[in-house]
């Protein structure tokens, strides 16, 4: 059997690397259920979705609480331990412990996507172009030494630039810079248009290609590309590279840092500019029957959202994942443990499956003095569903309309990544949360969010 030794678990008799028999029954046990659903033996593709590292290098525990990161940015980090702070960003030791249990982790990904935000959250005048450069050269390196044979198709994040947010149109120093730091992973069609515009595509497998945008260029903040209609000219580029996969039978992961659609903690306000935001959706829905899913960060949560076409039929999954760095400021209620996450697909149509969220209990491992990272949940256990595909996450958010749904209390708690479980989320707050789930254009979410209850908004089109 050379490599592949047999495994026999719950009934079934299968061959898998040698790699997962080192893996924790309950991991195998799942691995199992999605290689065989519907009765079916294939093994699912998988991949793993880290975002916002957000390297702190100033991180140290000091006696005085104000003096333990800059980050914090003179707040007292006064629970401060050796992997963090909830007022502060990563230290180094949190990032490697978490790509020290995703690299022992079984089974093995096929490939990492890294959707940005590398140098931590400070003023302007504390870092420059060579320091932005430096901590992504820094991540960039410290991914490649603990995976060195993975692919990983990373996208810029608004903190990747310096000054951060103000990323331009226009080849730059830290495009440039990024080329080289990237030249391992990507090849040179996707090096030349990520030297242009912060962005490319690449095959990632056969029939399944990344597109990794640069959705910087449509952030709000950026003033750089605020009265440009196709900053870069990456709306024009993103449907001549959709009509390209479809020509090919391809099918599309769509990476990015900033997501689509209308953020959940707030109201009527597009992660992007709207105009642009209402192009993004229309250049979705035109290509859903190509793009099997999207993945973003940026937001430090863990949400989904369902696009629907312009009858209400779900079209594209998309995942936005929680940061490694747990970062809130003082005035926010609540903040998000670290988490990192493994996404299963289906190896032949290559739509989603599961996701398997792993995260750190960052109180319970400074007072440990040890990283325990372990799995938070899996989705389609934690609500029910048989695949992440568009129909069962229209179902899912359908479900929290509900008033005794109580699996919105448990979506909210993963939103979070198990802060604090006594913080609930209702009335507008669920409102706001339900409505970005579902409607990513103007038209729909404006009339959602207008009821004044989810029983009374019209939340189908």
């Amino acid at each position: 059997m050379g490599r592949f030794p047999l495994l026999s678990l719950g009934g079934f008799l299968l061959m898998y690397p040698a790699l997962l028999v080192a893996a924790p029954a309950e991991d195998v046990r799942l691995f199992v259920r999605d290689a065989t659903r519907n009765g079916h033996l294939r093994l699912p593709g998988r991949f793993w979705h880290i975002t916002d590292l957000h390297l702190d290098a100033s991180y140290h525990l000091a006696d005085d609480p104000t003096k333990v990161c800059l980050s914090s940015k003179g707040a007292p980090a006064a629970n401060a331990g050796p992997y963090g702070d909830f007022l502060c960003d990563s230290p180094y030791s949190l990032i490697q412990s978490a790509f020290n249990h995703m690299n022992h982790m079984t089974p093995q990904a096929d490939f990492i996507i890294w959707t940005g935000d590398s140098p931590p959250h400070v003023p302007a005048f504390e870092l420059s172009t060579d320091l932005v450069i430096q901590a992504i050269g820094n991540m960039s390196e410290t991914i490649r030494d603990h995976f060195p044979t993975l692919p990983v198709f990373p996208a810029l994040g608004n903190h990747d630039y310096w000054p951060q947010d103000q990323m331009p149109g226009s080849a730059n120093a830290i495009y440039q810079a990024v080329a080289k730091l990237w030249a391992p992973w990507l090849q040179d069609e996707a090096l030349r248009t990520l030297c242009e515009g912060g962005f490319y595509s690449q095959l990632a497998r056969p029939g399944l290609r990344v597109i990794s945008l640069n959705t910087i260029l449509y952030y709000g903040p950026d003033k750089a590309t605020a009265n440009d209609t196709d900053p870069a000219g990456q709306f024009l580029w993103l449907q001549g590279t959709l009509e390209r996969a479809a020509q090919n039978l391809e099918k599309v992961f769509i990476i990015a840092h900033v997501p689509v659609g209308y953020l959940p903690f707030t109201r009527d306000v597009t992660a992007i500019r709207k105009r642009h935001n209402e192009r993004l959706v229309y250049i979705f829905r035109k290509f859903s029957h190509v793009i099997t899913g999207h993945f973003y960060g940026h937001t430090h949560r863990d949400s989904v959202m369902v696009l629907l076409d312009e009858e209400g039929k779900p079209v594209n999954s998309i995942f936005v994942s929680p940061a490694v760095t747990p970062i809130k400021s003082v005035l926010e209620p609540y903040s998000n443990n670290p988490a990192f996450r493994m996404a299963f697909y289906d190896a032949k149509d290559f739509s989603l499956l599961d996701i398997w969220q792993y995260y750190l209990n960052l109180t319970e491992a400074n007072e440990r003095r040890r990283a325990d990272w372990r799995r938070e949940y899996v989705m389609s256990e934690a609500f029910g569903l048989e695949d992440l595909r568009p129909q069962s996450l229209l179902q899912l958010a359908l479900s929290f309309r509900l008033p005794q749904a109580t699996s919105f209390d448990k979506y909210f708690s993963h939103f979070m990544v198990s802060y604090d479980e006594r913080i609930r989320c209702r009335d507008a707050c669920k409102l706001n949360q339900v409505c970005a789930m579902l409607h990513l254009d103007h038209r729909g979410h404006s009339k959602c969010v207008r009821g004044r209850s989810l029983q009374d908004s019209n939340v189908l089109l």
